[in-house]
């Protein structure tokens, strides 16, 4: 509370006395009613914001008197004045003005008597603890002696609704009064309360959609009428400024967002009246648009803006609910109950506002009222909901238990036709499965014809080329035999004849020189070291053959996988050209314990497709490349074949190792190489990982485990 005593004050007020004792007068009697006095004040807009209560003072004839008993602001962002003068007509010494109004932001109080100037500030900006009467309601304590006559000067602002109900208390009197608000408030707040912890239940029991918006609009609807009231301010965020300031708007926006989410839940609105469905979405937008103007700092217009809005939800979710409940939806009736008793309290509380109805404690507390008996009703349209759903759910129980006893009587009568059917559709089964055995035996014949027709003409190349160089070399070496035995015979008959030592070598020399002895011998041993190379090639050839077929080993045996890739070449040595370049890159590899055969067909397989792939790409042309490497990583031998031939596309990729999927020509493959191979490798329980980009080429990896477990086989 502050003292200004300045002259000057003091001057102006003797100034205006004249006006002041023209102005209706307030007296304070002994026994104090709690009628409203807003009929006696005046009342002034400072639409600058400019004046303060030194110039506001100064300027008597710019308020006007008030024609209601609780005076009606409006919304706006400016200073509202309120005058009025108090006589004490009785014992007191001091009396509190009561401004039960909240959402109030500013009420600063000025009083003169006499030559003593007071004024007090409360607003919402700061903790209630701050004010002289820890409450959420406006309570300025005015000190007067009996007889003495003051004028009071009021400055309300807020960016809500103002109503000014102003009437004056004693602290006796107040105490009750207050009691009894938070009386009324906590009773309203239980119901709600229960309302949502029964609900919740509810939907924890049932999992209804329905019951979780309903708790979330109650929610909403109990904090925003915390919100008007001022308990909200009072006990959760009365240190919050901003919170205090504009929660009243924001809960308001939140109610009614929850209103209409519920009423489009409960009601079905998207299946039932499309088109109102589509209004409640354009009212959902008025609603963001507030928020958005509220926390953009025009909370004023934001007020207007959701004041407005739930005027037109309102009245649109009372349409919507009567268009329901007329397309013969029974869970609407409650609901619409529900809706029209709220509606009633909402109309009310407005009409209260623009002095259509009067402003008392029923009017005041309306909403709250109606809002308690919605709650009430909206859990009986929720509990009647279930009853349908139940009745419903029986109904179509009933429906499904005759459908199945119908159905189990046509099965029944089905199962003798079908039994016939089955015995005769058995028997083709059996002519056709005996069919197909004899087709699958014939393809996989006709896949080992073709590796074995491959393998022989592999063998038969290989071979032919040592075999050739050793036939083409013996006509020549029997020429030069003879010529040797030829040469023999006439140094035998030299040596015979009478001639002297020294006539026989010359002979025997000259003899040499005319046949060319020397060129001969180094032609016999050229010939010979020809021969040999060819017996030695043979035979690498039929060891790598017998390495590669493992004709000996039909069981598992420990094997160099390196050698059996060294086999494998040797066999496909046929189908490369000089063109395409094989590098080969071994690891030092334990022994792997396989079907080495069988393993050897897979990498014969493989450089096939290899080696068709990369003719495809390049033709006759250099630059085809194809690459082996083998390598351990301690439980798995790891064998990479890469070529740079045409690659294959998703598609073929996804297939490869389906049986008879080839993408060879017609009569180049029979589609079943790659098959054999997967399933070769599945039997060794080792994998087969594939890479291939069209136009770039492909890459196997083989994983073959050292050690092979059968049990894991099988």
């Amino acid at each position: 509370m502050h003292y200004l005593n300045k002259p000057a004050l003091i001057i102006l007020f003797l100034l205006v006395s004249s006006f002041l004792h023209a102005q209706n007068i307030v007296r304070v009697k002994s026994t104090l009613q709690q009628e409203y006095f807003g009929n006696n004040v005046y009342l002034y807009q400072d639409t600058s914001n400019k004046l303060n209560f030194e110039k506001i003072s100064k300027s008597p004839a710019l308020f006007k008197a008030s024609k209601l008993a609780v005076p009606n602001l409006g919304i706006s962002p400016f200073n509202n004045w309120i005058k009025f003068r108090l006589v004490n007509d009785s014992e007191f010494d001091k009396v509190i003005l009561d401004i039960p109004n909240p959402i109030i932001d500013e009420a600063d109080l000025y009083t003169i008597n006499g030559q003593h100037i007071d004024s007090i500030k409360n607003s919402n900006y700061e903790p209630l603890r701050n004010r002289e009467y820890n409450h959420q309601f406006y309570l300025l304590n005015i000190s007067l002696k009996k007889g003495d006559t003051v004028d009071c000067y009021l400055r309300l602002k807020s960016n809500q609704q103002i109503m000014a109900p102003l009437s004056l208390k004693t602290a006796k009197t107040i105490v009750p009064e207050i009691s009894n608000t938070d009386t009324r408030t906590g009773i309203y707040l239980g119901i709600m309360l229960v309302m949502l912890l029964y609900n919740l239940f509810i939907y924890f029991t049932t999992k209804d959609r329905d019951y979780i918006v309903y708790c979330h609009y109650i929610f909403w609807v109990a904090l925003t009428q915390m919100s008007l009231t001022g308990y909200s301010h009072r006990f959760l965020w009365t240190d919050n400024l901003w919170l205090s300031k504009n929660m009243v708007i924001f809960c308001g926006a939140m109610s009614g967002l929850a209103t209409i989410m519920f009423a489009k839940s409960f009601l079905h609105t998207r299946q039932i009246v499309r088109k109102l469905d589509i209004a409640l979405n354009v009212t959902v937008g008025l609603y963001t648009i507030a928020l958005i103007l509220l926390f953009t700092g025009n909370g004023v217009i934001a007020f207007q803006v959701v004041n407005l809005n739930a005027a037109i939800v309102s009245i649109l979710i009372m349409i919507v609910a009567f268009a329901v409940y007329r397309k013969k939806q029974a869970s609407a009736k409650f609901f619409l109950i529900s809706w029209s008793i709220f509606f009633t309290s909402i109309l009310i509380f407005v009409f209260k506002d623009y002095n259509i109805v009067p402003y008392n404690l029923f009017t005041v507390h309306s909403v709250e009222i109606g809002s308690a008996l919605e709650a009430i009703f909206l859990s009986f349209a929720l509990a009647n909901k279930i009853n349908i759903l139940k009745g419903e759910k029986e109904a179509s129980q009933a429906e499904r238990l005759l459908a199945l006893q119908e159905n189990a009587r046509i099965i029944r009568e089905q199962n003798v036709v079908l039994e016939t059917k089955v015995n005769e559709r058995t028997h083709e089964l059996n002519e056709s499965l005996h069919d197909l055995k004899q087709a699958q035996s014939q393809l996989v014949e006709s896949e080992k014809m073709a590796s074995l027709g491959q393998l022989t003409a592999g063998i038969a190349h290989e071979i032919n080329n040592p075999i050739n160089f050793v036939t083409s070399n013996i006509n020549p070496l029997k020429r030069d035999v003879e010529m040797i035995l030829e040469v023999m015979s006439t140094i035998e008959n030299v040596s015979q004849s009478d001639a002297s030592d020294a006539d026989k070598r010359q002979k025997i020399a000259d003899y040499k020189e005319e046949i060319d002895f020397d060129y001969l011998v180094v032609e016999i041993r050229h010939l010979i070291k020809g021969i040999h190379e060819g017996a030695s090639r043979t035979a690498e050839i039929v060891k790598g053959l017998k390495i590669f077929s493992r004709l000996d080993e039909d069981d598992l045996k420990k094997t160099d996988i390196n050698e059996g890739m060294e086999s494998t070449l040797i066999i496909a040595n046929n189908l490369l050209n000089s063109n395409i370049k094989v590098i080969t890159e071994y690891g030092g590899l334990p022994l792997v314990e396989c079907y080495a055969g069988k393993l050897n067909q897979v990498f014969l397989n493989i450089l096939s497709n290899a080696i068709y792939a990369v003719n495809k790409q390049f033709g006759n042309n250099p630059g085809g490349e194809i690459k082996i490497s083998t390598a351990n990583d301690g439980e798995n031998v790891v064998i990479t074949i890469t070529d740079n031939g045409t690659g294959m596309s998703e598609e073929a990729k996804k297939k490869i190792f389906e049986p008879f999927f080839t993408t060879k020509e017609v009569g180049e493959g029979t589609g079943l190489g790659m098959s054999i191979a997967y399933n070769t490798i599945k039997k060794h329980n080792g994998q087969i990982l594939l890479n291939s980009v069209l136009g770039e080429g492909t890459e196997f990896v083989l994983k073959i485990p050292i050690v092979h477990d059968i049990k894991a086989a099988s």
